[in-house]
């Protein structure tokens, strides 16, 4: 009888549950992807997913902002067993992921953030679910992000200060290797930084619950920077773990609409400033990117009179910092930007739950 209840019990998590009793028993894991409009990205990131954490008990959701690609159809079409949020507009990244956390988090162990221009490669999450079951110190682990071709990209940086937004990041790191890493140095063993890129890191639901979740005030960047901030003023660790290796396309969202990005990169950095550096930090960073933008408009606008506005190049940059000066002149407002304005986060939802 014993044994007939114990069948039934593991066949009943297994399909509904999505428990997987081996090799790593009880593992509760929670992925959540933001797509907006980028909908090839997304089905290929939810493709190694299955492919890849074939031996981990999950569940995937996805949140979607205002998609007008057929993302959401596309979604269900495929991968009917992923829960699937629907917004009627671009919330931005962070209020996304806080709508998937808000009735996870005491429900699994970790959270996985995903970007949509991401693939997993073998073991990637496992090593990560490995390193965080050995650290209990450790709130936030990064993948290491490489190219299609295997060239490793990029995966952890400091966090901003005056000092990286007003000198050369080049001349820094040569002057201070240890303080500022190359993005050459490539690390053989798991490793403590400031903050992780978090286009794939792992999250402690523990961690989470100690210091809430992303800053909601953070539209498209510097989220996970904040994030992890906060988590370090707390007592928990952020790590980089290089043999998470995961494929990053990099800035897919971005290039469909550039200068929209560029404003936003800027605002998020106004925030970070003045949420976590002082006044006085706050106003310089303020005053010198208004002096930068000004110099590169003037610069970019003279080199396209000489080139009789021939060169592409040249005309792409003039139209970007002509939109960074004009988002300045008006006062930073919401309207320009991907952030839509008088944007509140508390716009319909559509919730598409599903089990894996």
């Amino acid at each position: 009888m014993w044994k007939s209840l114990s069948l039934l019990l593991r066949w009943v998590t297994s399909h509904f549950l999505n428990f997987s009793f081996y090799p790593f028993p009880m593992i509760a894991l929670n992925f959540i992807i933001i797509n907006w409009n980028t909908r090839q990205l997304l089905l290929d990131c939810l493709s190694s997913i299955y492919t890849t954490a074939t031996d981990l008990k999950y569940q995937i959701y996805v949140v979607d902002n205002g998609s007008q690609d057929e993302s959401v159809k596309a979604v269900h079409d495929q991968f009917p067993r992923v829960c699937v949020i629907e917004n009627q507009e671009n919330r931005g990244f962070a209020a996304a992921v806080n709508q998937a956390l808000k009735n996870t988090i005491e429900t699994y162990t970790y959270s996985v953030l995903l970007n949509t221009d991401t693939l997993l490669q073998r073991d990637a999450i496992s090593a990560m679910y490995s390193f965080m079951e050995q650290h209990k110190d450790a709130g936030i682990a990064g993948a290491q992000l490489q190219k299609p071709d295997g060239t490793r990209q990029h995966s952890y940086d400091n966090y901003p200060t005056l000092a990286t937004e007003l000198f050369n990041k080049s001349l820094l790191r040569w002057l201070f290797p240890k303080k500022y890493p190359s993005k050459k140095t490539q690390a053989t063993q798991p490793v403590e930084v400031e903050s992780v890129i978090g286009a794939c890191m792992m999250i402690r639901n523990k961690a989470i619950e100690d210091v809430g979740k992303l800053d909601e005030d953070y539209f498209f960047f510097l989220e996970e920077t904040d994030w992890c901030y906060r988590m370090q003023k707390a007592g928990w660790k952020v790590y980089h773990i290089p043999e998470a290796r995961v494929i990053h396309l990099g800035g897919q969202s971005k290039k469909r609409a550039p200068w929209q990005s560029q404003v936003e990169y800027c605002r998020s950095l106004y925030l970070f400033f003045r949420k976590n550096r002082s006044a006085f930090s706050y106003l310089m960073l303020r005053i010198f990117y208004l002096v930068k933008i000004s110099l590169n408009l003037a610069v970019n606008a003279v080199g396209n009179v000489l080139m009789f506005f021939q060169n592409k190049k040249l005309r792409y940059r003039l139209s970007i910092y002509y939109k960074l000066f004009l988002w300045h002149l008006f006062l930073c407002p919401d309207g320009m930007g991907l952030k839509p304005p008088n944007s509140n986060n508390k716009r319909q939802e559509k919730i598409h739950h599903s089990l894996r």
